[in-house]
């Protein structure tokens, strides 16, 4: 005869709204929520808690820092102002949510299951990286996806964009603002780049095309000295003084946990409607990078997370009573 096995049932509550991430749109979409007096439930990743401006060093662009601030001590200042409103915050990897029923199920790493009457998915995208060595080690030494937030620091140096699309160009061009040479390294002479983009920063006297070549190494001990250049027609090597490198070759929006119950738009991101936080599915909101393919700061992800949280009071003061009552039952 088998042993018989103690089975414990967990208990689950109904929750008014729970929050996937925690970036700048997800702390925001909680201390918005919780000062609503929603309770929110926030589920931070259990390694990547506080998204991508953990990796970050020093930003100035953010509102209300005129001398900067650190982007770990950025995103701990919002999680402990979310905190001190109420938010709940739990440190684990969702696994699977179900959406598509009055009754929103989330599932963690460890097993628990959540459920809510609304979610606001606020996962953010992730930038692709080439792979190579070095990359990692440097990230925010001299190794950069984000011109606007780092440009400032590469005043009169010697920088590098690899990339060939419209972002590359764009940001090529926007460094110039600050850098005395910046190269563009592509791995063939076809540009994704638009016909004006490309013309643009072909007319400016700070750039200059490397084409036909691709990195396979950052070199640096502390901070990026270099790059490791292999040409793509003949397979020869050379090394390339710089001061900076900058990687624009395109990002990759977290839905992965989404799709198929929730539209997508062409671009990967998470359709809404019109400016609000809206998807497709009633109960269903999102934030942040995970719906932006154009601007992806940490100031317009705080803002969609406020647009969140006002769209999740507004959709439920609007559910018949019956529903509301559950949430006491």
């Amino acid at each position: 005869m088998r042993p018989l096995v103690a089975v414990q049932f967990q208990e689950i509550s109904l929750r008014q709204v729970i929050i996937i991430g925690s970036g700048p749109a997800g702390y925001t979409a909680a201390i918005y929520a919780a000062r609503a007096n929603l309770a929110p439930l926030l589920i931070a990743s259990s390694v990547e808690a506080g998204g991508e401006l953990m990796k970050t060093t020093e930003v100035e662009n953010f509102p209300g820092f005129p001398n900067g601030v650190m982007g770990p001590e950025l995103m701990m200042n919002m999680q402990e102002q979310a905190e001190k409103f109420g938010t709940e915050i739990v440190l684990d990897d969702v696994v699977s949510v179900e959406l598509l029923g009055d009754v929103k199920r989330v599932t963690l790493g460890n097993g628990e299951v959540h459920e809510a009457l609304t979610v606001i998915y606020a996962t953010g995208s992730a930038y692709r990286k080439l792979g190579v060595e070095g990359e990692s080690r440097l990230s925010g030494y001299g190794v950069s996806w984000c011109a606007t937030c780092d440009g400032f620091f590469f005043r009169q140096k010697t920088i590098a964009v690899v990339g060939g699309g419209d972002s590359a160009m764009e940001e090529a061009t926007f460094l110039t603002k600050f850098a005395d040479k910046v190269y563009v390294i592509h791995r063939s002479a076809n540009l994704r780049a638009s016909k004006i983009m490309q013309d643009r920063a072909r007319a400016n006297p700070k750039i200059e095309f490397l084409l036909h070549k691709t990195v396979t190494e950052v070199v640096g001990s502390d901070l990026v000295t270099g790059v490791v250049l292999q040409d793509t027609v003949d397979g020869s090597t050379s090394e390339l003084e710089l001061s900076g490198v900058f990687i624009a070759i395109g990002n990759d929006p977290r839905t992965h946990l989404v799709h198929g119950q929730v539209d997508l738009t062409a671009e990967g991101t998470i359709a809404v409607d019109g400016r609000s936080s809206r998807t497709s599915l009633p109960g269903v909101f999102a934030a942040g990078d995970v719906l932006d393919v154009t601007y992806r700061q940490a100031v317009t992800a705080a803002a969609s997370g406020t647009v969140a949280a006002l769209d999740v009071e507004h959709y439920l003061a609007s559910l018949p009573a019956p529903s509301l009552a559950a949430l006491s039952a």
